[in-house]
């Protein structure tokens, strides 16, 4: 399969005009195994409550029957079931799960997908890339702000972004770089898969793209690929009067502008481009916003991938910096989720729950450690040393331990102080003129 992409990633860069033809092909024995082998083992199972370790105790059997319904075009994509994850606004986000053997085809799918737009994909897209993530949006947006001379922010958001995705619009699209009937007719078979609710009512889908599938993170690049980032570029960007930027990850995106009427000519253009992907901006969320340097005192904060950024004056009061520390909605939430976690686990013996506390603060520090966030890190470190105290001191009726003790078993079992991932090489400092 590694050979196979390679060889279609070499295609679309020696020959950027021709379409890929004979990806229907590649689904054979020999890629689908080499697709089960990284398939998430832990991953929930579908509506067939079948799981990465059952599907591979007869694996030879379950895969052989699978390539013998491709070939003869037999194969149909199976419910999916349908799960709902609480949001912070107090809503639900629906997510939906394949059966694990449509999770094996999409993935050889989405490889091959990857291999084709990797090339094509532009430098200020960073969700579901190899090699970039929330983290190096974050840095790339930091960068830019600093050094540029953008003076106006688009702070954007796509009203129910994964539910409206047009299947006749992405269809069309790939078609751009694709030209295989087999491989498009099973892409159209799971955007049009029925979805089965909690309840046991099913749902035909007309539009969308359920998040949770294998194949939603590649297909949705795509979409956005064509409808916002190429247009910015190709399109906008000429327009403009002065300077402009987009960074986008997955629906969520930031626009800078020098000038204030190129702001807002964008943000009304803006509305009629993804009118015609069948998309729109969710105007709650959607604001423009001054972000001066020459004028600190006006120029607001917004907040982008849980970060919160704003024109800060250095403690030597000699130049100006654009800080970033963690957003208070995303640090609330993040309480919050650490206080449900700890009321629950709060039986579990001393070493495995110090264990998974150890994993959860690492996490936290890998994405929030960023330079200018120290305040906002150990703030929340207090928060959950109080927590996590108050808990185990209510495992019985009687109090287990004083905050001496307390201190003494946090030193034990190595739980780590907050930190500072890496001291960001970008941050470049600006005198006062």
């Amino acid at each position: 399969m590694q050979t196979s992409l390679r060889k279609i990633s070499k295609r679309v860069v020696e020959e950027p005009r021709k379409r890929i033809t004979g990806l229907y092909s590649l689904l054979n024995e020999r890629n689908l195994h080499w697709c089960y082998s990284r398939l998430k083992r832990k991953a929930k199972p579908g509506v067939d409550g079948v799981d990465w370790k059952d599907y591979g105790k007869d694996l030879a059997a379950n895969i052989g029957d699978l390539v013998g319904r491709l070939i003869r075009k037999a194969y149909k994509a199976r419910l999916i079931l349908r799960m709902y994850i609480p949001k912070s606004n107090g809503k639900q986000r629906p997510l939906g799960l394949p059966a694990t053997e449509d999770k094996l085809v999409q993935y050889g799918c989405s490889k091959m997908l990857e291999a084709i737009y990797e090339h094509e994909f532009e430098e200020c897209s960073f969700a579901y890339r190899p090699g970039r993530g929330a983290i190096d949006a974050k840095k790339y947006l930091r960068t830019h702000l600093q050094r540029g001379t953008y003076r106006w922010i688009l702070d954007c958001d796509i009203k129910g972004f994964f539910e409206n995705i047009n299947h006749k619009k992405m269809i069309m699209l790939l078609e751009l770089k694709i030209h295989d009937q087999a491989f498009m007719r099973l892409l159209l078979k799971w955007l049009k898969a029925g979805i089965l609710e909690k309840d046991g009512s099913r749902i035909s889908p007309y539009t969308g793209c359920p998040q949770g599938g294998t194949i939603s993170p590649v297909l949705s690049n795509v979409y956005l690929h064509y409808a916002l980032d190429r247009w910015f570029l190709t399109r906008v960007r000429p327009w403009c009067k002065g300077d402009s930027l987009l960074v986008r990850y997955a629906d969520d995106f930031v626009c800078a502008f020098q000038y204030y009427e190129d702001a807002q000519k964008f943000q009304q253009w803006l509305r009629v481009r993804l009118a015609r992907f069948s998309l729109e901006l969710s105007e709650e969320k959607t604001r423009l916003l001054q972000f001066d340097r020459s004028e600190i005192r006006e120029s607001k904060s917004f907040n982008f991938l849980g970060f919160e950024y704003r024109w800060s004056e250095h403690k030597m009061g000699n130049y100006l910096y654009v800080a970033t520390q963690t957003s208070s909605k995303k640090q609330r939430e993040s309480l919050k989720s650490f206080f449900q976690w700890i009321k629950e686990n709060r039986h579990m013996r001393n070493g495995k729950l110090f264990e998974r506390l150890k994993e959860k603060l690492r996490g936290y520090y890998n994405y929030y450690g960023v330079a200018g966030n120290s305040r906002r890190l150990h703030a929340f470190y207090r928060h959950v040393e109080g927590m996590l105290f108050m808990w185990l001191n209510r495992r019985s009726q009687r109090r287990s331990c004083n905050w001496k003790k307390f201190r003494k078993l946090l030193r034990i079992y190595g739980v780590p102080t907050p930190r500072i991932r890496k001291i960001e090489s970008e941050v470049v400092t600006l005198a006062f003129s």
